[in-house]
Parts: structure tokens; sequence; C-alpha cells
């Protein structure tokens, strides 16, 4: 088993590392390279050295790709464990250096990232040329264990257990239609599905009503003005909308609270930290959310 303490840490071990993950992650060398930006022959000469300095085989070749060699599952949680310390140091030390230059990775839903973050993004880049704001947009949850995002901006109930933040804001949801539409409703479907307006969908209207859905607000938004059905939106998305009218009195007040979070000590990087207070500040002084007046950690 490997340890953070390990010779992996202290050799060229730690670059063969990297491409055994990325193998054990995507299930394929092909996936592996693309996501490296290597060749596939790069992959397997480093795999390769990998298992012979650790005197054994980690993979299986099967006829779908590469499968983690049972006994060797606790190898590879190992591995992303020194993974994730190593990738932690290097954006401590990186950050301790340059408070706001290099690049800070925010994940977000799509409509907040096609219809509130842009502008404060633009003003970061104003501010600090040398600091890059990356946007991903996702309604997915990344996964933020393995650094794939450094801060997220995520209407949710509460946070994981490994992430640390405050809710800024409140979205309210109402339902929305076109003029004239009665009785259909579309769905919330994939990771929307787990919201409080799915849970009051389900509760309240006869499935045989609910005529089709979507996974995301903005496509919603755009069913409901083809006259599909009502779609229940955050205000930000619906208010305004040409085509669309609010129909209050549907449904009962909702509403779900905004955090901007990150995971663990990444919140210690001066630039990552500095970016969390500015969408925070941000949001909390916008017109998309109700207020809150105190933010909840």
């Amino acid at each position: 088993m490997l340890h953070k303490g390990s010779t992996i840490l202290h050799s060229s071990n730690w670059d063969n590392l990297r491409f055994v993950l990325a193998v054990a992650e995507d299930g394929s060398v092909s996936a592996a390279a693309r996501r490296l930006g290597v060749n596939h022959a790069t992959v397997l000469r480093r795999v390769a050295a990998f298992e012979e300095e650790q005197g054994g085989p980690v993979f299986e070749k099967t006829a779908t790709g590469y499968r983690v060699l049972p006994d060797r599952a606790t190898v590879i949680d190992a591995a992303r464990d020194v993974a994730n310390s190593v990738l932690v140091v290097e954006r401590l030390m990186h950050g301790a250096r340059a408070p706001l230059r290099g690049v800070v990775r925010v994940a977000s839903t799509d409509s907040l990232c096609q219809m509130v973050l842009p502008p404060l993004i633009a003003e970061l880049n104003r501010l600090s040329p040398e600091l890059r704001v990356d946007l991903m947009s996702s309604n997915g949850h990344l996964d933020f264990s393995r650094l794939q995002a450094d801060i997220t901006v995520r209407p949710a109930e509460r946070l994981p257990e490994d992430m640390t933040g405050e809710v800024c804001t409140r979205f309210s949801f109402h339902p929305y239609s076109a003029p004239g539409v009665e009785d259909r409703w579309l769905g919330l479907t994939g990771p929307l599905a787990r919201s409080n307006p799915a849970r009051w969908i389900t509760a309240n209207v006869a499935p045989e009503d609910i005529v089709a859905g979507a996974d995301s607000f903005l496509v919603l938004r755009e069913m409901a003005r083809a006259g599909m059905g009502l779609a229940v939106l955050p205000g930000y998305v619906g208010d305004g909308c040409p085509g669309l009218e609010r129909r209050d009195g549907l449904m009962p007040a909702a509403s779900v609270p905004v955090w901007v979070a990150t995971y663990g000590a990444l919140r210690q990087v001066p630039r990552i930290r500095i970016v969390c207070d500015r969408i925070r500040e941000f949001l909390a002084a916008s017109s998309v959310g109700e207020a809150v007046t105190t933010p909840v950690r």
C-alpha cells in the first residue's frame, strides 16, 4: 500500500503515478492520453515503469479497457491521497508567492455561468490581468476531492463534509409559462431532480400532467416559452424573460441557499480566498437573490 510518506514523494515515481491514476479514473489508455496531452505509447510506458518499480501489476486489461485489480484498489485510493496532497502543496506554495496571479477554476450551474457570473469575472480580469478565472459550467457536482475545480458557487441545502464555505444569498423559485398554458408541467431531471422544486412537483403534480422535462433551468425556460408547460425556475432566470408570465399562487414560496465554497486547505491560498470573497460580495449585493443578513458558514 502507498502512503503519503512513501518513496513516491521522494523519487521520479510521482510522475509515473499521474499516468497510473489517469488510467484508473478514465478506464482506458486512450482517454488517459487525451487527458494528459500525451500519446498512447507514453501512457503505456509510464504505467509499465510504475508497475515494475512497485513490484507488480496494477491493471487487468479487459475487452472494454483497463480495470484496477481488486487487490490494488486500496493502492489507487492511497495514490489519490498522495496526488491531492501534492497538488494542495503546489497551490499553497504558488499562492503564497503571487496572491493575484495564476488560475482559479470556478464551477457553477449553467444558468449562473451564463447569466450572472461573467460580469464579475470581467471585473476581476480588469483589476488583476495576471489572474485567470476559468468558469466550469455543470449542473452536476464536480469531485472537489480530486481538485477538478477550486471554488464552487452552488445552490444547495448543505455542503459536503469536506468542503467549507458561506451562504451569501438565496434564490427563490416560481412557476412560469407562456400565456394561456394551464395544467401542463415540465419536470426537473438529472441533478435538478434533487432540488426542492422537483420534490414539490413530484408530490403535487400528477405524472400524466408532466409532459416533458430537462436537467437545465435555461432549457426549461425555453421549453416554457415554446408553450410546452409550466416551468419552475429561479427568479433571475424567469423574471423579465420575453414570452413568459410568472404564475404566482400555483405553488408555495420556495428558495435555496447559494454557497460559495472550496475544498479544505485551498481556502488558505490567497488568490482563491480573494476570489471567494469577491464572488460572495458580488452575489450578496446583486439583485439575483435574496439578501442573507448573517452568512451561513
